[in-house]
């Protein structure tokens, strides 16, 4: 199935474009830019160059994705989340340096999260609507806050551990501090 683009979003042609991909109003897809199959890009998403956002990803309205970001697959991008990719931003500079940002695959990333650059965002791991990420995400780890901390740890569901165990779906995950 083709993908659905809004008439009011722009696509650089050369941007690639996953089957069954649906861009809403007032998206914008930078240059090299590469959107997985099945994807869902809500209203004025930025999507940077070269930026890759993998298969089955939810990308909620507004949020900003910049040049240096890698996105795995099954991830979720909540509304107004910010990733940076400059360490040393100034308005004019010549020594400018992007710096590489990794979100893998299942992770979950709260509405008006901002994440500074050259992070991984391990596999199942879900941020807090409102943090500022300055570290690695542990894989299942659940972080909150400014600057963000864990609380704990949570299961494939997105539901919080307790010991290793989810009461939600009864799954044992092994993670992080019960490793």
């Amino acid at each position: 199935m083709a993908p659905t683009i809004h008439p009011t979003a722009h696509v650089s042609e050369d941007a690639q474009i996953g089957e069954g991909t649906q861009i809403w109003h007032e998206v914008q897809i930078r240059e090299g830019a590469k959107v997985g199959k099945d994807c869902r890009l809500g209203k004025c998403v930025y999507i940077g160059v070269d930026v890759e956002i993998g298969d089955n990803c939810k990308i909620q309205n507004r949020a900003t994705i910049y040049q240096g970001v890698k996105v795995g697959s099954d991830v979720f991008i909540g509304p107004h989340v910010v990733f940076t990719n400059d360490l040393y931003p100034r308005a004019a500079t010549v020594d400018w340096k992007v710096v590489p940002t990794i979100v893998k695959d299942g992770s979950s990333i709260g509405a008006n999260s901002t994440i500074l650059c050259g992070i991984t965002i391990g596999e199942y791991a879900m941020i807090g609507a409102g943090s500022v990420v300055t570290r690695d995400v542990e894989p299942h780890e659940l972080i909150i806050g400014n600057p963000a901390k864990r609380v704990g740890y949570v299961c494939h569901c997105g539901r919080k551990l307790m010991n290793n165990y989810c009461k939600h779906c009864n799954k044992k995950v092994t993670v992080g501090a019960f490793e």
